[in-house]
Order: structure tokens, then C-alpha cells, then sequence
């Protein structure tokens, strides 16, 4: 070694990388230009021999072995650092060569950490993690990962072996995060972070921020390159706002890709053979989105994907990060919005995830009372460290960035806004003022929700929350939580309950259908019938209801229709719009055999015929949030099972009357009250004989009465199907009835009027000047006075618009002072007039409409 080159050694810190402890090696290891010429230091586990070779000039120079450990070191005579290659030779005898890690820069600004610091790094997922990129021309991947409490971390792969000595990556003294850039790393390469925390301990953690993951029981992370898929979405994203809209139908399917459908040569379809299967039969029945449970990658397939361990990446149980891209461009290429479940409110213990991660509780709370959920055994982020935050709220604008999601679901929200969920006294501490609020999730929430929308305005953001914390959906500048739409559990608890009692007993419970009116208007809401009621014991749908199974399905069939009719979008789980017998499970598929027997394929049309009624009606989502929507009929009774009730749009054409029975019992003329008086047709009835009911109903059209019934004035008098939902058109209105009638009489009373002018006009009496311009005609005369006496014109006069004109007509005096009352006595024409037939025509129309009483 030449006495130059030592000294430059900087012992104290090469000990450091030798042992592994040295959390800034870029401080020493790489290139450094000198007044000597060009320093390039390298630690070399592996090898016995390094040599550098310029790139350009081709140039080799021999390196010195200065540490047994395996550090290298050179002096090269340059002025400017140089592009160069290390050459190595194990103790094999094999060589090897690759560019320097420690001479590429780093790729994360001072201002990018302060932004990550505060919480506001809302892309920071384009920073953390691996992604490939080229750097001063030189492919590799660039990896980044936040561990501030470490010693030191490596990069760990199959690209060295997993040794931790090789890659020790670069601590970025504002934020905590290590850096290092690994040039001919490539796509689909496995790698984990060794972390060395303090006090020693060495151990392997997946990367926060991969984008893929290994299939489990294994867990190392995969390099991925999300910037390769080409999107053909585009039509489907421009017009978006158009489907996730409040006054449009919105239809969710539920669904867990696992156990959808199975093959039968292995244990999962891929995300690309899903996709066509998926899209077709979502399609066919109508649904307007598919909300699948969690794809992020989780270690254990009972969890459903509810406690993930890897939230930046898709689970490779079906495929690549590449092949759910395909999944969602497909389905949007063929109409339907993609929502996801998202799972922020706490996460497992797995060693290799994030729980103590650089050797601290860093995700997670310190004291278990704050970070632990005890009846799941999962941990619960910190919400107040502003880098949990941060990585939180950057993955759920991720997955609406790199994969074009349609939605959030954000699970167990409820557990995020109270300390106290699901805790004994003594398992919580209370905020700073006493209270059971969680101040520091309610903030994440709201700033969350902020910054989703802004970014992502036609993006749908749902909360799963199970308790009445108000304004839930409220305006963030009105203290709201800024979600767009809450998961109805009160209605869906409610209902539930009252559809497993026998209809005998139902009556007793009859609240339970009417008191989820009572809030509706409180927040926006979506009902739903989802995974968590027909697992654990609960039975599937079908078997929860009452009876043998022909009243099993009428109980089901009622139970949609019934929630179709209610206010809030729509949410149903997947198997149970074929009424599903076995309780779901994520080990089998769905018994889709059951659609071969007459009953379970009659149910799924009968969904169907549902859904599209649902999409087609917009009295039944036009008005969904707003109290002008919906208006009770009669929701007292009982003792029948009923309820009635009106379904409006923006259009009173478009009203709808429905008929809830959810008795066994058929009602014949049963009367019930209309909200206008006009004409009525069944549109959809749940018992029709094409879905397995008894086909009880109303072919004809129905005329309201001017009965009174259910105080109001007009009714109808129905026949009630059992255990059914009835649906009624409004078809005609009184006014629109009456606009033809109308034109008749106006027509009639200018013919009269022209009539009476023509015997005016024979007896010489002249009109006013305004009548004569107006009717230049001059018809023979009939001097018939008496006659015109007789004529009930009053009666017409006062229907017609101008009554004031029409009486002020003097003329009725001129023809009683004429002298000739004997000559028009003898005149044999009254007879002829008698004979006339308009006037009385006119009487008899007005008696069928009612007289009016006449002007004096």
C-alpha cells in the first residue's frame, strides 16, 4: 500500500463497514476526488482480487486489499471521476464485474424529506421502495426504504446472495430513510431489507413500499416496474364521474377473487384469466361495480386479505402487480367500476412486516393499550407520527394512480375512531381531554379524505362504520369526515333480524323495517348485504330465512326487493344473488352446480330482472339522499306485515308506489292511498311465476278512486301478492286527463257563440264594434229571442277564460225592448232551435264532471 493512499484510510470508519454498523457508507465507499487524483474505496466481502476499469479508456487499475475482511482501495491519477466497473475474483476463481453502487447519487431531494417528515409526501411511493430507473445511463433499481431508529441497513437479494455486507445502504440525515441505487438489478428480482437495530439484533424485513411479493409461505418482496403496462381505459376514466355520481345507480358486487371460481388443476385462476369470467357475468346481471376484499398482499388466506402485510403491492396469489392492471383495464373497457378494500386501521405481527420494524414500535403504538387491537391480535398504527400518516394516505392515492381504482372501502373505521373499541376498562387510555376519541384518526381521516378527493374527485371513498359517530359523510368544512358514501350496518342488523322471524311474529318487530328511515337523511348511505352475514355460524342468506325452502326463497325475493325500494346504493356479496345454500368459504369456490335446479336458476333472474328494474327506475336512486325522495303511504301496519310507500325522481311522471307484504298472507282488495289521482300499472312484482312465486298481482291497469284511504284523497283497491314486493307506475294524471276536454269545450262555446251572433245579426242588431271585427261573417237571421233566453250560456260563459267580457254584453237588453213580440211568437222556427243539441251536450258533460254553481 503507498503511504498516500493510507493516508487516506479513515480506520474507525472503514471498521464501521466491515462490521456491518455504519449507517452512511457513502461517506467513504465510492469515488471522492483528492489532490492525489481520484479515491475509490469498495468493501468486497467475497472477493480476494478488485480491479477498476475505466469504461471510456478501458483502462485497469489494481486495487488494494487494505482490510482481510475483503475493503478495497485505489488512487486513480484523474482529475474528474470517471465511469468505471469493479472487477472482482472469489476464492473460486470466478470474476465478476459491475458498476459501483456508491458512485451513483442519490434520488430523494432535502425537500422531499421535509415533505415526508410533515406528512405531506402524498407520491411518495414513486420515491420508497424499488423501482427501476437509469441513472447517468446505467440500468438498475433504486431502492429506499424508512427506518430512522436503525444502525444499519442492507439491501438483501439473489443479486448478492443475501449478504448483508455487500449493498449497506445510505441514511438520509433529515428523514431517516436509507438509500442506495444497485445498477443491473432487474425486474422480478427478490430482495428484503436487513436491518441491524440497536443492540445488534439483525434480521429480515419485506419492503413497506414493494410492489410485488412472493407467493406465501415465503415473503420476500419483488422488484417490480409498474410504468411498463399500457392502459386502454381511457374513455372509461374520462367519463367516470358519470357512473360514481350520487343521482346514478350504483350496484355493488362483493367479491373475493379467490373463491369465486376455482380450477380444478390448481389452487387460484390469475388475475388475467379472472378478468373476462368477472366482467361477463357482472355484466349479464347487472351490477355497476365489483368491490373485491383486499388484494394487497397478506401471509394468511383466512384472514380474506384483512391484515396485509404488504399495502403498496397486489397479492401474487393470482399474479403479477402487471396482471391486475389487465384485471382493472378490462373490467373498465367493459363498463364496470373497480372499488377495493382497504384495511387502515391496524395490521398483523408477522416479524418480516411492519410491526417493530427498525427495531421500535415505528408503525405502531409503543404502549399496548394505544397499539394493540386485543380481540384481533393486530397492531393499530400510530396516527399521530405524520410518516404513518404518510404512508397511508399515499397508498390509497397509490392504488388510484398506478392502477385506475374506482374506489376505496375502508374497513373497521369505527375501530379507528374510538380508543376504546373492543377494550375492557384499563385497556385504554384516553385522549388529552378525557374523552374516548381518537383525536389522531379522526386528523388522519379528514386530511386523508381531503387530499384523496382533490387529486381524485370522481373516485368513490366508503366507510365501513358500525356505530352513529355523526357526519360521517359530512363536508369537511362543516366537521364531516369527508367519505362519500357510509355502509348502512344499522339497516342491514335491523333487517336481518326481522326477516329470520317467522311472519307469524314479525309484527312484534315491525320497527325494524321503518326506524332506518328514521336516520336516513343523516348521511349518505349504502345498504349492504356483505361477506360478514354469511360467515362463522351466521348461515347463507337463504338459510336465514324462515319456513320450508319454496318460502325461504319468497322470504329472499322480498328481502332484495326490499332494499332495492329503500333508500342508498346497493351492495351485495357474491353467491347470494343465486341464494347460495353453504355458508361461504375462501376454501371453496361458489356452488355454482346449484344454478342447474329450477328454484336457484329462477332466483338468479329473478336478480337480475331486479338490478334492472333498479337501473332503469329513477324514482328508486335520483333522490336517494335527499328527504323529497321517498314518502311514506301506511307504515303501520303490523299486525299485516305491510308498508307502503313512494319512491320519487325529478319528475312526478316517473313516482313510484310500493307495496311491501311480508306476511304469508294474500290481501285481495286491499285498499291503499295514491299520491295522485290517474292511472296505475304493476311494473314488478317479486312473486311472479317466472321467479318461483304464485303468481298473484295486477295484470290490468289500475284506476284511482276519490276514496279516501290512508288520509289521503285518492286510492287504489290492489290485490297483494304474499311474501312479496309489489311495484306501481304512475301512468296518467287528473290534469293531463283533462287537457283534451278542455279543447272540446272551448270549441263547443265558439260554435255557440257564433250561433247566437248569426240570430243577432237577423233580427238587425248591431254588435259592438269589437265582436263585428272580430266576426265578419253574416249569417242568415233568426230573430229568435226567446230562444236565446234559454240557453244555459251562463254555465258555458263562466267556464270560459274572459268572463267579465262575456257579461258585460249588452245585448240581452236590446232584444227585450223590441216591439215585435207577437211576430217572433209566430214564428214557426223556435221549434228548430229547440231542436238544437248543444247546449244540453254540454249539460250532460257537465254533469259528468259536476255542475258548477252559476254566476248571478
Amino acid at each position: 500500500m503507498s503511504d498516500k493512499l493510507y493516508e487516506y484510510m479513515d480506520w474507525p470508519e472503514i471498521e464501521a463497514v466491515v462490521y456491518s454498523e455504519e449507517s452512511e457508507p457513502r461517506k467513504i465507499l465510492g469515488p471522492r476526488v483528492t489532490e492525489d487524483g481520484i479515491l475509490i474505496q469498495s468493501f468486497l466481502p467475497n472477493a480476494i482480487k478488485a480491479n477498476i476499469i475505466v469504461t471510456k479508456t478501458k483502462e485497469t487499475y489494481e486495487m488494494v486489499r487494505e482490510d482481510e475482511a475483503g475493503y478495497f482501495a485505489v488512487l486513480i491519477p484523474e482529475k474528474e471521476i470517471p465511469k468505471y466497473k469493479i472487477e472482482i475474483e472469489d476464492e473460486e476463481g470466478k470474476k465478476s464485474s459491475f458498476y459501483d453502487s456508491y458512485a451513483f447519487p442519490k434520488q430523494i431531494s432535502v425537500n422531499e424529506e421535509q415533505q415526508f417528515c410533515a406528512g405531506i409526501s402524498y407520491e411518495i411511493y414513486n420515491k420508497l421502495g424499488a423501482h427501476v430507473m437509469t441513472i447517468n445511463g446505467i440500468k438498475g433499481v433504486y431502492f429506499a426504504v424508512w427506518a430512522p431508529n436503525a444502525m444499519r441497513v442492507s439491501v438483501v437479494g439473489d443479486f448478492n446472495h443475501w449478504d448483508g455486507r455487500a449493498h449497506q445502504m445510505n441514511r438520509l440525515a433529515v428523514s431517516g430513510i436509507f438509500e442506495l441505487f444497485i445498477p443491473g438489478v432487474k425486474p422480478g428480482a427478490l430482495y428484503k431489507y436487513e436491518v441491524k437495530a440497536k443492540g445488534s439484533l439483525v434480521y429480515l424485513k419485506a419492503d413497506p413500499y414493494a410492489n410485488e411479493a412472493e407467493l406465501r409461505p415465503k415473503n420476500a418482496s419483488i422488484v417490480a416496474d409498474l410504468k411498463s403496462y399500457k392502459w386502454e381505459d381511457e374513455s372509461w376514466m374520462k367519463n367516470r364521474k358519470d357512473v360514481n355520481n350520487e343521482e346514478k345507480p350504483i350496484l355493488v358486487y362483493e367479491m373475493h377473487l379467490g373463491s369465486w371460481r376455482k380450477p380444478e388443476d390448481r389452487l387460484f385462476y390469475t388475475y388475467r384469466e379472472l378478468a373476462p369470467q368477472v366482467a361477463k357475468y357482472v355484466k349479464e346481471m347487472g351490477y355497476t361495480h365489483v368491490e373485491l376484499m383486499p388484494v394487497m398482499e397478506h401471509p394468511f388466506d383466512g384472514s380474506w386479505g384483512y391484515q396485509v402485510t404488504g399495502y403498496y403491492a397486489p397479492t401474487s396469489r393470482y399474479g403479477t402487480s402487471e396482471d391486475f392492471m389487465y384485471f382493472v383495464d378490462y373490467l373498465h373497457k367493459q363498463g364496470i367500476g373497480v372499488i377495493l378494500d382497504w384495511v387502515p386501521a391496524h395490521f398483523p405481527k408477522d416479524n418480516f412486516g411492519l410491526s417493530n420494524f427498525d427495531g421500535t414500535c415505528l408503525y405502531e403504538h409503543a404502549d399496548p393499550r394505544q397499539g394493540v387491537h386485543p380481540h384481533w391480535g393486530t397492531l393499530i398504527f400510530n396516527y399521530g407520527r405524520p410518516q404513518v400518516s404518510n404512508f397511508l394516505i399515499a397508498n390509497a392515492m397509490f392504488w388510484a394512480d398506478k392502477y385506475h381504482v374506482d374506489g376505496i372501502r375502508m374497513d373497521a373505521v369505527a375501530s379507528m375512531l374510538y380508543l376504546d373499541y373492543g377494550k375492557n376498562d384499563g385497556e385504554w387510555i384516553p385522549n388529552i381531554y378525557g374523552g374516548n376519541e381518537n383525536l389522531e384518526a379522526i386528523e388522519f381521516l379528514k386530511h386523508l379524505n381531503s387530499m384523496f378527493k382533490k387529486k381524485y374527485p370522481d373516485a368513490l371513498l366508503i366507510a365501513e362504520e358500525s356505530t352513529a359517530w355523526p357526519k360521517i359523510t359530512g363536508a369537511l368544512n362543516d366537521e364531516g369526515l369527508g367519505f362519500d358514501y357510509k355502509w348502512n350496518m344499522g339497516w342491514m342488523n335491523d333487517f336481518i333480524d326481522y326477516m329470520k322471524k317467522d311472519p307469524l311474529f314479525r309484527g312484534g318487530a315491525h320497527d325494524e323495517l321503518t326506524f332506518s328511515m328514521v336516520y336516513a337523511y343523516s348521511e349518505k348511505f349504502m345498504l349492504c348485504l356483505s361477506h360478514d352475514e354469511v360467515v362463522h355460524g351466521k348461515a347463507s342468506l337463504l338459510m336465514k330465512m324462515p319456513g320450508t325452502m319454496e318460502e325461504k326463497f319468497a322470504n329472499l325475493r322480498a328481502a332484495y326487493g326490499f332494499m332495492t325500494v329503500h333508500p342508498g346504493k346497493k351492495l351485495l356479496f357474491m353467491g347470494q344473488e343465486f341464494a347460495q345454500e353453504r355458508e361461504w368459504s375462501e376454501e371453496r369456490g361458489l356452488d355454482w352446480e346449484l344454478l342447474e335446479t329450477p328454484e336457484h336458476a329462477q332466483f338468479q333472474e329473478y336478480v337480475k330482472a331486479l338490478w334492472k328494474f333498479y337501473r332503469e327506475a329513477p324514482a328508486l336512486y335520483e333522490l336517494d339522499d335527499d328527504p323529497d325522495g321517498f314518502e311514506w303511504i301506511n307504515h303501520m301496519e303490523s299486525e299485516k306485515n305491510m308498508l307502503t310507500l313512494i319512491r320519487k325522481s325529478k319528475k312526478k311522471e316517473e313516482t313510484l308506489v310500493i307495496v311491501c307484504n311480508f306476511s304469508a298472507l294474500k290481501y285481495e282488495k286491499y285498499q291503499m292511498g295514491v299520491p295522485y289521482a290517474g292511472k296505475y300499472k304493476e311494473v314488478f312484482n317479486s312473486d311472479g311465476k317466472q321467479f318461483g312465486g304464485t303468481g298473484a298481482g295486477n295484470p290490468r291497469l289500475k284506476s284511482s278512486k276519490k276514496t279516501e284511504a290512508d288520509e289521503r284523497k285518492n286510492s287504489l283497491t290492489i290485490t297483494v301478492a304474499p311474501l312479496a314486493i309489489q311495484i306501481f307506475a304512475f301512468k296518467e294524471a287528473e290534469e293531463e286527463k283533462k287537457t283534451p276536454k278542455k279543447t272540446v269545450r272551448k270549441a263547443l262555446e265558439k260554435k255557440i257563440e257564433k250561433e247566437r251572433e248569426k240570430e243577432l245579426k237577423q233580427q238587425e242588431i248591431k254588435l259592438p264594434k269589437e265582436e263585428v271585427k272580430s266576426n265578419p261573417e253574416k249569417p242568415e237571421a233568426k230573430p229568435e229571442p226567446k230562444k236565446l233566453e234559454a240557453k244555459p250560456e251562463p254555465q258555458k260563459l263562466e267556464a270560459k277564460p274572459e268572463p267579465e267580457k262575456l257579461e258585460a254584453k249588452p245585448e240581452p237588453q236590446k232584444l227585450e225592448a223590441k216591439p215585435e213580440p207577437e211576430k217572433l211568437e209566430a214564428k214557426p222556427e223556435p221549434q228548430k232551435l229547440e231542436a238544437k243539441s248543444e247546449p244540453k251536450k254540454l249539460e250532460r258533460k257537465q254533469k259528468k264532471r259536476g255542475r258548477t254553481g252559476r254566476k248571478k
